[in-house]
């Protein structure tokens, strides 16, 4: 069984191992410690084994995201990095840490969810291509790795912009 909870202080080694293992290298895992640090707000939650000893397996994080011109006030989040550890993945642990996670988003009020990932994952989520709501990525991807969520519907009605992550994922 696995619980999805908030990320406490003494899971933030488990999580950088996680990010670590998952992504192959330590860029995500010293991004989430910068993020963890310096976003506000944010979301951080971990997927815990149960049991003895409760090994944390899974960790998502979302971020504050700007959007140029300014977005009139709205929070809107990005999701990732994401990880979980490979012998789990295809699992379904990462499908309940985005689920959890946008519920969390929901509770503070965010309007949107921005993620950039695998065009063939995240539309199950409720993701589409970001261009559809008017919204722009400031890295260079296909348009189809750019994907957005509104929480709130027609939150981004008439908006358009430039999405900025912050500044921690250009050391990545």
């Amino acid at each position: 069984m696995i619980e999805v909870r908030a990320e406490r202080a003494e899971d933030a080694g488990a999580v950088w191992h996680v990010n670590e293992l998952a992504f192959g290298r330590a860029g995500e895992a010293d991004l989430v410690d910068a993020l963890r640090a310096n976003a506000r707000p944010h979301v951080s939650l971990v997927a815990v084994e149960e049991g003895e000893g409760g090994e944390v397996v899974g960790h998502i994080f979302y971020s504050p995201v700007t959007v140029e011109p300014e977005a009139g006030g709205l929070l809107l989040m990005g999701l990732g990095p994401m990880a979980v550890l490979p012998r789990l993945q295809k699992g379904g642990v990462g499908a309940r840490l985005i689920h959890e996670g946008l519920g969390e988003c929901r509770r503070l009020g965010c309007a949107a969810v921005v993620v950039l990932g695998h065009p063939t994952y995240y539309p199950r989520f409720g993701f589409a291509p970001a261009s559809r709501l008017g919204l722009r990525c400031v890295y260079d991807v296909p348009d189809e790795v750019f994907m957005a969520q509104e929480l709130t519907p027609g939150a981004l009605d008439g908006r358009r912009g430039l999405v900025k992550y912050h500044p921690a994922f250009d050391a990545v």
